[in-house]
């Protein structure tokens, strides 16, 4: 899904997590292109109403990780077998024993870090970005089911009208983007 500027967008909002789960499922059943779904808290099996596939997010933490681990340890290994070698209270200088306290603290540090950069990347946000936001209760108490109808014809937007109604949609409305 691709979010571009200028797009016109009916929405429909909801009073309750059920009725948009189900306002989902049954827009994707009448093969009703969804442009997005929006909530004030993370609805539980909205990812499956969307159809939705895992996110492979924790592949890259393990990438973050396994850096950090490497940096680490080979930053360690190097500092106290070449570049300074210093025996620490009778330990020979490559003690790996010793360096699992910091090999751990960099493999968790470059995995968050890393991970809150991709999330960011991934999901368009950041400093400076300003996301358009469709009605101020969307993020208070309200959920939204909302249709991209930039292209649609007159007929497709009452065809999407009738379904928002015909699902419970308290309230429905059409903003430009």
């Amino acid at each position: 899904m691709t979010r571009s500027p200028n797009k016109d967008v009916l929405f429909g909002l909801y009073d309750d997590d059920a009725k948009i789960l189900s306002a989902v499922g049954q827009a994707r059943a009448a093969h009703l292109d969804i442009y997005d779904v929006f909530s004030p808290f993370p609805v539980h099996g909205m990812e499956d109403a969307m159809g939705f596939t895992e996110s492979r997010i924790h592949q890259a933490g393990f990438v973050y990780g396994l850096i950090g681990t490497l940096t680490a340890f080979l930053g360690m290994t190097w500092v106290f077998t070449s570049d300074w070698p210093i025996i620490f209270g009778g330990k020979p200088y490559w003690a790996v024993p010793a360096f699992i306290p910091v090999t751990f603290e960099l493999t968790v540090l470059f995995a968050s870090i890393g991970m809150v950069v991709t999330f960011y990347t991934i999901c368009g946000m950041g400093p400076g970005i300003l996301n358009p936001t469709l009605h101020d209760r969307i993020t208070d108490d309200k959920f939204c089911l909302a249709f991209d109808v930039t292209d649609a014809s007159d007929e497709e937007k009452a065809k999407y009208r009738a379904f928002l109604q015909a699902s419970g949609a308290e309230e429905i409305d059409q903003k430009h983007i």
